[in-house]
């Protein structure tokens, strides 16, 4: 059989290394020998000697869910084999951490990661209890993290000097060294996000970067059970 959709661009190649590794701008393939951990429903194939298990969000441990409702449903995916994973054909994109390093960002945006990383869901500092998406989840440790973002993300370098201010609902996440705050604008709120009346952005100081997406949508919606 021939034809564009098997030229080479689509053409799934032999694996080269274990682990994660983008696809191609929509997906990520992780190349499995032990376990590793994806966000629920976003495996798109597999093959090879694998096993899914879903896990629930309990009150403790590392899949414990935040009293607001909000929480990253996570699949442990065990044995040897190749797994393929998505999202609604947003962009994907692979951190690297290494030890020390913590990276927050919103749980919407997790696609998969490395076992080897802890995961938390925290409270955004100085964001108390007020609004949605203000509970993070939280990465350290040693390994690779896959993302989705809707569009190419925009990474603002922050500085003591220079402050930078993100609409609570298009943040994507910020490193370890950054604090935040809650930043009430003065302008109108008519003239904010298209006459929403959004007023409130998330502040963030201090030395590090901060990560967005391109996009003014308003936060997902839970799923309904």
């Amino acid at each position: 059989m021939k034809g564009d959709l098997f030229a080479g661009e689509f053409m799934v190649r032999a694996a080269v290394a274990p682990g994660m590794s983008v696809q191609n701008a929509k997906s990520i393939r992780y190349v499995v020998n032990g376990e590793m951990l994806a966000r629920q429903g976003a495996m798109i194939a597999y093959r090879g000697n694998l096993q899914f298990e879903r896990k629930g969000q309990g009150v403790g441990g590392m899949l414990k869910r935040a009293v607001t409702g909000e929480g990253l449903p996570l699949m442990k995916v065990r044995g040897q084999g190749e797994a393929w994973f998505a999202q609604e054909a947003q962009n994907v994109f692979v951190v690297d951490l290494e030890p020390g390093d913590v990276f927050t960002v919103n749980g919407r945006n997790v696609l998969c990661f490395d076992a080897t990383l802890s995961y938390d869901i925290k409270t955004v500092k100085g964001a108390g209890m007020s609004g949605g998406g203000l509970f993070n989840s939280v990465f350290t440790g040693h390994g690779r993290l896959g993302l989705i973002c809707e569009g190419h993300p925009l990474v603002l370098p922050v500085s003591p000097q220079q402050p930078v201010y993100v609409d609570t609902d298009a943040i994507v996440g910020w490193t370890a060294d950054l604090r935040t705050s809650l930043h009430r604008s003065q302008s109108i709120g008519s003239m904010i996000r298209g006459g929403s009346g959004e007023a409130v952005q998330l502040k963030l100081e201090g030395e590090g970067f901060v990560v967005v997406r391109p996009s003014e949508a308003t936060p997902q919606k839970p799923q309904q059970h």
